[in-house]
């Protein structure tokens, strides 16, 4: 027996009675009192019902004790809001529970505990009338008081709910900018959680409204003091329901008015990115291609002279001692949870994981807050602020060092013209490519001169034409710079034309602190070497080369010591594949399978899995590949001469 379902409009899958049947159930139960008031109207004397003088009266004093509420639940709610969303304290959840109990409680028994805790025999009622002469009960004051006590937790939720959904990059790439935490606050938290704000704020003003529970209780029935339109309803109801009905639909269609132009968005949860706003001509057939950047020399040395050292000793979960003269670019690289980023982060005093002491120049920054250090940080992401234009976005760390915001924006002007991108200072974050995005980071960053410059893989969003561009002019500034930068990446082609030193981190620890040429011709790490292009196996020295770590032997025609920990380096290029085991001087042979075959550049990548040795990748031509037939699965056979393997010690 086939059970029925109910097929919706358009694409997707059925809905199932047994939940359809209910859902219409309670969406009449919801409909049918709104109903009742529409069809109960008496529509010929409506305009007389609202224009009577008691209710004038009353929609005034409403109107004056919600505008009184949403204003104190604002100075009030939005800092509860922030502490909930950004500070762990014990106790949160307790917090948390005393701002959702006024959304559960009976509005009269929260008339009550405000009466018992305000009122004249309260606990503060007394001291309140004899130190300022304040009397809440039965004055306007209460009104405000008992209306702002039930409608301030929806603002509270609502803003929580848009900061929790607020990544605090934003937030750490300002302050690292040289932001104050109150400048952050007014300048990039509370314009990006907007929607949320106006949306609590809405809900919070709307409820402050149609209080009645709570305000009768606390400050009394007074015509003109207290009260406010749900009351004077009340009362209508008992001598005038046809005006009461009237009234009642006033209050009805002000909320729902106010849910409609909300549209589902009281969570106040941030988008990702704000919609993105089309260029302005409108005949564009597509997205913009991001145009080759024209960029211009970079700065020359810092004009006031000025040059910072970095002295840094790192413990946590990340332990390291680093020193680093003025002008030196290092990278930072090393698998994924090697510790990279939490060094950046405990270098801008960002990560309880992990503690630097740090010295820039003769300056200890280490008590220092991070908008005092002078260390400027672009993330993988950019995190350019999405309600500012490129410009100011790039005058936003001038601005908050205080320069004059005319000459702000001529320096970020100036900036983003270095970085090829100055012909997008208008528009807005959405309205950028992933690359431009990335330059306007750059220039924000480099445009407040720090004495210390994190990059966390700066040019990753770039296409490979503008990335050797950027690179270039990175390179150039760099140059320049008095202080030492940082930069974490996974390219090897930027470790070696940017950095001075490469620094590979595994586990948190420090594996190898070398020069870039160092690092390429002896990797310490089989990342690294991988990193480089290189197939790399670990295992420990025998009489003839290496006991391999996952099972098997290599030859090699210098080996260390015997029972040395050592890295085996083999180049792709050298190693050759055949179909046929092959015969002459080849000491390391296995047979495997073909796996992958990827292009780089005009040679191919075949990568080979055996049961008598570790992956391996060989490196060839397309010619070569075309007469041996390769395809994922063709079984071959692999050869490495013992004297192209590069055994490093460990």
């Amino acid at each position: 027996m086939k059970r029925l379902r109910v097929r919706p409009s358009g694409h997707g899958p059925r809905t199932p009675v047994v939940l359809a049947v209910p859902a219409v159930l309670a969406v009449v139960f919801l409909v049918l009192p709104l109903v009742g008031v529409l069809t109960r109207t008496e529509w010929g004397a409506f305009a007389a019902h609202l224009t009577d003088p008691g209710t004038v009266q009353a929609l005034k004093l409403s109107l004056v004790v919600s505008f009184w509420s949403l204003g104190l639940s604002l100075l009030l709610g939005v800092p509860l809001a922030w502490l909930l969303a950004r500070v762990p304290f014990r106790g949160k959840a307790i917090v948390r529970s005393l701002v959702l109990l006024p959304m559960v409680l009976p509005p009269t028994v929260g008339g009550v505990a405000l009466l018992l805790a305000f009122g004249r025999r309260g606990l503060l009622g007394p001291w309140l009338e004899s130190t300022f002469g304040v009397t809440f009960p039965f004055h306007t004051s209460g009104a405000v008081l008992a209306a702002t006590f039930v409608a301030m937790p929806f603002l509270v939720i609502s803003l929580e709910g848009a900061l929790g959904g607020l990544r605090p990059r934003y937030e750490e790439t300002a302050a690292s900018l040289g932001a104050s935490p109150v400048r952050v606050f007014f300048t990039v938290t509370l314009p990006m959680v907007a929607p949320g704000l106006l949306a609590g704020a809405a809900l919070t003003w709307a409820r402050a409204l149609g209080e009645f529970g709570a305000t009768i209780t606390f400050a009394g029935n007074l015509p003109g003091t207290t009260q406010t339109l749900p009351l004077h309803v009340y009362l209508l109801l008992q001598e005038e329901p046809e005006a009461a009905t009237s009234v009642s639909l006033l209050l009805l269609a002000i909320a729902m008015a106010v849910l409609v132009a909300l549209r589902g968005r009281w969570t106040g949860t941030p988008a990702a990115s704000p919609r993105r706003t089309p260029p302005a001509p409108t005949t564009d057939p597509g997205p913009e291609p991001d145009p080759e950047p024209t960029l211009e020399p970079g700065p020359g040395p810092e004009p006031d002279g000025e040059r910072w050292a970095l002295r840094a000793e790192v413990d946590g979960f990340t332990e390291l001692t680093l020193d680093a003269e003025p002008g030196t670019t290092i990278a930072v690289v090393g698998p994924n949870g090697a510790g990279k980023t939490t060094l950046l982060r405990a270098l801008l005093g960002l990560t309880p994981r992990a503690h630097a002491a740090l010295r820039l120049g003769d300056t200890d920054v280490t008590g220092l807050p991070p908008h005092r250090r002078q260390v400027a940080w672009v993330p993988q992401d950019g995190a350019l602020f999405p309600h500012l234009s490129a410009l100011s976005n790039t005058a936003y760390g001038l601005r908050a060092h205080g320069v004059p915001r005319a000459e702000a924006r001529r320096a970020a002007r100036a900036w983003l013209d270095r970085l090829g991108v100055g012909h997008l200072a208008h528009r807005r974050p959405a309205q950028l490519s992933g690359g431009q995005a990335q330059r306007v980071a750059l220039a924000r960053a480099l445009a407040v001169r720090p004495r210390l410059l994190l990059l966390d893989e700066p040019l990753a969003a770039l296409d490979q034409t503008t990335r050797a561009h950027v690179r270039h002019t990175l390179r150039s500034h760099l140059a320049g710079f008095g202080g030492v930068c940082l930069i974490v990446t996974h390219d090897p082609v930027e470790a070696v034309s940017l950095a001075d030193r490469v620094l590979v981190l595994e586990e948190g620890r420090t594996l190898q602190d070398a020069s870039p040429a160092e690092v390429s011709r002896h990797p310490r790490s089989p990342w690294v070497a991988r990193m480089l292009g290189s197939n790399a196996w670990p295992g420990a020295a025998s009489a003839e080369g290496l006991a391999l770590d996952g099972g098997g032997a290599l030859v090699a025609a210098e080996p260390p010591p015997p029972g040395t920990r050592a890295l085996a380096i083999i180049a792709p290029e050298a190693v050759a594949v055949h179909r046929e085991k092959p015969g002459g001087s080849p000491r390391n042979v296995w047979p495997g399978t073909v796996r992958e075959i990827t292009t780089s550049g005009s040679r191919l990548r075949v990568l080979v899995t055996s049961d008598r040795a570790p992956d391996l990748v060989a490196e060839i031509t397309p010619q070569a590949a075309a007469e041996l037939g390769l395809a994922d699965g063709v079984p071959v056979w692999t050869g490495v001469k013992a004297t192209e393997v590069t055994v490093v010690t460990l």
